[in-house]
């Protein structure tokens, strides 16, 4: 993965890291000084600038050994899924944004740096890449309220789905798993185990909150980042939390880490 960022207690990721992407329209504006999602007390009604109710962002990931995908040293891109506060979530919220066409919309919008990144760690293990991000988009992102089209001015067909990939790419590379895990001596192997406390320990070193892991078999497969947001989704602070309804399912001992 190319960086990482320093570890802290609190890192709240904005979207003033990355550079934006040029779109025709353009999505609405947002204070982020407004309530934090999953933390208001009362409705609020603009989800334009505030997702709800999947309030509770998860950034999620994989790490695929049968088949091998991404590069040896890096665990790569699941998806980015709005929870709603308490780990249960909508899904396929938009049947008229199911696109089947996404290689072409993030093409038609310039975004081939995105793209090219997109094929080297957003990977199926099984299928095309492309099948891969239509599923994503249209199961989680369409459930993003502040990726609705009326939230954006001048609005062009798909820029909501040039936002939800950039988005998620924007997290996953402050979210370096290998090196949380490498920097307490974890790394992948066919012999060693570790335990889900320690995995676990590594993991929230890096940002200061716990995350969740996931095995099949034994062996670990995946990890999942929790964020609240304070504005939109598009434009907004992401502040990492605990996982709120989730919980790890990797036995306490014995688990396995193997290498690609």
């Amino acid at each position: 993965m190319p960086y990482s960022l320093p570890s802290v207690a609190k890192l709240a990721v904005s979207s003033a890291l990355f550079a934006p992407l040029v779109l025709a329209g353009a999505p609405a504006v947002c204070s982020n000084t407004g309530p934090l999602s999953c933390h208001n007390t009362t409705a609020v009604a603009n989800t334009c600038c505030f997702n709800a109710p999947g309030g509770q962002l998860l950034q999620t990931q994989f790490w695929d050994t049968n088949p091998a995908t991404g590069p040896a040293e890096s665990w790569t891109i699941h998806g980015l899924w709005p929870d709603n506060c308490d780990g249960t979530y909508q899904s396929f919220c938009d049947a008229s944004r199911q696109y089947t066409n996404i290689t072409a919309i993030l093409k038609s919008f310039g975004a081939t740096s995105l793209l090219n990144y997109m094929n080297t760690y957003w990977l199926s293990d099984s299928g095309t890449n492309e099948a891969f991000w239509e599923h994503e988009w249209g199961k989680h992102g369409t459930c993003i309220s502040t990726f609705d089209t009326k939230c954006y001015t001048g609005y062009k067909p798909g820029e909501e789905v040039v936002d939800f990939f950039n988005k998620t790419v924007s997290l996953y590379k402050t979210l370096d798993t290998y090196a949380f895990l490498e920097a307490a001596g974890i790394t992948p192997s066919s012999t060693k185990t570790y335990t889900s406390a320690a995995i676990l320990a590594a993991l929230q070193k890096a940002r200061g909150v716990t995350a969740v892991i996931q095995c099949s078999s034994g062996a670990l497969d995946e990890a999942w980042y929790f964020y609240d947001v304070k504005g939109s989704v598009q434009t907004g602070t992401f502040v990492p939390e605990n996982p709120v309804g989730s919980s790890s399912d990797c036995p306490a001992t014995g688990v396995k880490y193997l290498p690609k």
